[in-house]
Parts: structure tokens; C-alpha cells; sequence
């Protein structure tokens, strides 16, 4: 479970299930949950449409996405993500590859160990109760271990990765 668009691969480590509420897996659902959890859209990048679905950057909980071109600048949390639709497993289950990453001086590298350290300060933002815009939802975690192969192999940046994933199942309240 790679995202292999770029040749090597950026783990996918974390999924929101199919089983999540269906307000949750709509095309603005992602957005309003991020937004829960102190994410918003990129800020002025220019890039247009991207393979996937969405890049979303810590936003720091700051309004009309500034805070997305602070992480630009200083670094931080962010996620891109992907639905499983396909004609043999057409689940809605969104699936993220999360990571922390470096500030602009570094070139937006990941840190040393940033495709754990970001799947760890995602879930826990998001497990419990947040809200957004009057929505409230309820998120509870699984661990998958090692669902993914540990080590770097294959991985972008050479970055090692303990192959654990998280299942995240998010309620509308």
C-alpha cells in the first residue's frame, strides 16, 4: 500500500474506513473533518489539479487557510489521499499518506522518521470529538501492525517506516 505515482512510494498509513459515516466519504466530507483537526487546503501553491484527491496542511487553526502557508514556511504536518473506488473493491474507504515535513528552507523534505511522527499527530488529533462549522464528529482508532513492510524499502526519501497502520472510523454525531 504505496502510493507509487512518483516511483517510490509514500506509505498509506492511515484509512478511513468505508465503514465511516457516508456525510464523512463524500467529495467535501475529507475536507470538513480535516478541518476538525486543524487542516486545511494548500495556500496559494499554484499547482492545480494533482493526482490525488488532495494535499491538506496543518492550518495551526488559523482562519481563510493562513495557517496552511505557515506550515509552507515553518514545516509540519500534511496528507494527501486517495478513494478506494475501483469495480472490484468499491468501498469509499479514503486512504492518507500522512506525513511531517521539513519548512521551505529544506525543501519540504520529510523529516528523519516523518511518515510515522505524522500518522501518530493526525491520530491523535482526530480521535475523539471535534467539530467544524456546526458538524460534530466522533473518531475512534485501530492499529493495523505492520500491514506495511517496515524498513525504507521502496519507500520516498529512503525514510524508514515501522508498518503500522491506522484505521480510522469517523461518525457524524
Amino acid at each position: 500500500m504505496l502510493d507509487t505515482s512518483a516511483g517510490l512510494g509514500e506509505p498509506l498509513n492511515v484509512i478511513i474506513s468505508g465503514q465511516s459515516s457516508p456525510e464523512v466519504l463524500t467529495d467535501a466530507g475529507p475536507m470538513n473533518w480535516a478541518r476538525s483537526i486543524g487542516f486545511s487546503n494548500e495556500f496559494l501553491d499554484g499547482n492545480g489539479a494533482l493526482p490525488e484527491i488532495k494535499v491538506i496542511r496543518e492550518d495551526f487553526y488559523l482562519p481563510f487557510t493562513i495557517g496552511t502557508g505557515i506550515e509552507s514556511l515553518v514545516g509540519g504536518n500534511h496528507f494527501k489521499y486517495w478513494r478506494q473506488n475501483g469495480p472490484t473493491a468499491n468501498t469509499g474507504a479514503l486512504f492518507l499518506a500522512v506525513s511531517h515535513e521539513m519548512d521551505v528552507r529544506h525543501h519540504y523534505d520529510i523529516v528523519s522518521g516523518g511518515y510515522d511522527q505524522g500518522r501518530n499527530e493526525l491520530v491523535k488529533k482526530a480521535v475523539g470529538k471535534t467539530s467544524f462549522l456546526g458538524v460534530r464528529y466522533s473518531t475512534t482508532a485501530r492499529k493495523i501492525s505492520r500491514l506495511l513492510e517496515p524498513g525504507a524499502k521502496r519507500i520516498n526519501h529512503g525514510i524508514p517506516i515501522d508498518g503500522d497502520v491506522y484505521l480510522l472510523t469517523i461518525k457524524v454525531q
